[in-house]
């Protein structure tokens, strides 16, 4: 397969498994940490009700969420395979730029979200990709 069709695939694989990861997690965070009674998560009207324990699932989905498809980015793309992984931990660093100024939070969960959720778990699949690709390496031999 020629490079250019993979690297096109790993951003849209990374895209749609890193998605796929956030939106699970996402939607499985309620029952993990319920809600404070009488909140409606359909709605920012209550966010200033929430605890800093609310926050833990949203901040999985993001870190998580970039971690699983910068790690498909990195293992499908036909060269420069970091670079494709940094592009999905950008793509989604955009997303969560774009979700906090949408989304009332309070600034110390924003501040944490943005800074150790995406670039940073872009730069963990590039590191576990590059040693499993060693290891896998190894075996061929």
């Amino acid at each position: 397969m020629k490079h250019w069709v993979r690297n096109v695939a790993a951003v849209v694989a990374g895209l749609v498994v890193g998605s796929v990861v956030n939106m699970a997690i996402v939607a499985a965070g309620p029952a993990m940490v319920p809600p404070p009674a009488g909140v409606d998560t359909t709605t920012a009207e209550g966010i200033h009700l929430f605890q800093p324990k609310h926050f833990l699932s949203p901040f999985l989905a993001h870190a998580l969420g970039t971690l699983a498809g910068a790690f498909v980015a990195f293992l499908v793309a036909g060269s420069r395979k970091a670079a494709f992984a940094w592009t999905i931990g950008v793509l989604f660093l955009a997303g969560g730029v774009a979700a906090a100024v949408m989304i009332p939070a309070p600034a110390w969960f924003i501040a944490l979200d943005l800074l150790l959720a995406y670039l940073p778990m872009a730069w963990l699949a590039i590191l576990v990709g590059r040693r499993l690709s060693a290891s896998g390496s190894r075996a061929d031999a």
